[in-house]
């Protein structure tokens, strides 16, 4: 029991996160999982780099939702946090990227909401691992952080923090999905681990040293020392092999990775994680079934279900917690997933052509969002 919650001392009360909690003590095939072990896997540091990186350098603008229809309202105090940081040494890239990982490998990312004279003013992160959640008799919550540089602690009310959850078991903090497929994750860091092994130990499967007689314990000892340091590795192979005293190489077929199925295994745990994070396996390399065809395939259904689900999490959260009360039923919190098709000229300007026919856009809009000048009225080409 933690000293807060022996001054608390109610059953309901959490000094930490259960999903962290859960992490540290799996250990299923050898290999313990938490957030800094799983990101050695190239598969999770790919998908979570992939869904927050991606989210990140999307376009994010505060509208106004008033009589007029939906307005931009670039005076706001969130579009100042666009446009200028959210804090003192993070832009607002960095900041989006920061927290969507968070929530990726700890199942919540966490933010302190700094307001002046009612309007916010800097969101400053807060690394889960220094946070403790408490749940009061009046049923609202509260974050206990540690100071890591006084070793004090403070407390944040619930309207005092911005708090990005994954799904959630209890509806109060996200699960991570690292202790939810905790198995899968450890067999990964095991299969890793085991290839590596291998490779520094290459001169194992490749055949015997034979010795006409029996050799002394002293010089068996010398004899492997000296033909282990001469010939094991990867940086050693091909190396001539010359040997004297009637000692003799036999040479056997080595257990290759094929055989022991290693890489067939490697590959697999890679789809089961891309599947842990809802992402396609083209999206983080995986291109052994990639063909030109599903690979764009690919990129939209990426952004149609691992980008979407994330970008309403962050726009309602940000509604419900860094918008005052006021603010919240007339300004929102937009990020535009068409900002995915800035890599895409060609079908970026097939879409504004369609819109054009429509009359959806005029050319000024389409010229406004292409970044260009509007064009003088008397130029206004009719189609």
């Amino acid at each position: 029991m933690s000293i807060l919650d022996r001054f608390l001392s109610r059953p309901e009360k959490r000094a930490h996160d259960p999903s962290w909690a859960a992490l540290a003590d799996i250990d299923a095939t050898g290999q313990a999982v938490n957030a800094r072990t799983a990101e050695n896997l190239a598969t999770i540091l790919a998908a979570v780099q992939a869904i927050s990186g991606s989210i990140s350098a999307l376009p994010a603008r505060v509208h106004l939702l008033g009589r007029k229809g939906r307005q931009l309202a670039p005076d706001h105090p969130v579009s100042r946090l666009i446009s200028d940081g959210p804090n003192a040494h993070q832009n607002w890239c960095d900041f989006m990227e920061w927290l969507i990982a968070s929530a990726l490998l700890r199942g919540n990312g966490l933010a302190e909401i700094v307001t002046e004279g009612g309007a916010v003013v800097e969101l400053k992160p807060i690394p889960w691992q220094h946070v403790g959640v408490q749940l009061l008799p009046a049923g609202r919550l509260v974050y206990d952080i540690s100071d890591t540089t006084g070793g004090g602690r403070r407390r944040l009310l619930e309207g005092e923090v911005l708090h990005l959850k994954d799904r959630s078991d209890d509806g109060l903090v996200g699960r991570s999905r690292l202790s939810r497929a905790a198995k899968t994750i450890s067999a990964a860091l095991s299969l890793q681990d085991h290839a590596g092994a291998m490779l520094a130990n290459g001169v194992y499967p490749s055949g015997t040293l034979e010795a006409e007689g029996k050799l002394s314990t002293e010089a068996l000892s010398k004899l492997k020392d000296l033909f282990k340091a001469a010939f094991s590795g990867p940086n050693k192979a091909g190396k001539a092999l010359v040997l004297d005293q009637g000692i003799k190489w036999n040479g056997i077929s080595p257990m290759s990775p094929e055989d022991a199925e290693l890489l067939g295994s490697r590959r697999f745990s890679g789809e089961e994680i891309a599947r842990i994070y809802n992402i396609p396996p083209a999206i983080v390399g995986d291109l052994t079934h990639g063909t030109f065809t599903n690979s764009e395939t690919a990129g939209r259904w990426f952004a149609q279900h691992t980008l979407t689900p994330w970008i309403c999490k962050i726009e309602a959260e940000f509604r419900r917690s860094v918008f005052s009360a006021h603010d919240r039923a007339a300004y929102g919190l937009d990020i535009d997933l068409s900002g995915m098709l800035r890599g895409d000229p060609e079908t970026r300007w097939k879409s504004h052509k369609i819109a054009r026919d429509a009359d959806i856009l005029d050319i000024n809009e389409i010229r406004e969002i292409e970044g260009f000048n509007p064009r003088p009225a008397t130029a206004e080409v009719v189609a």
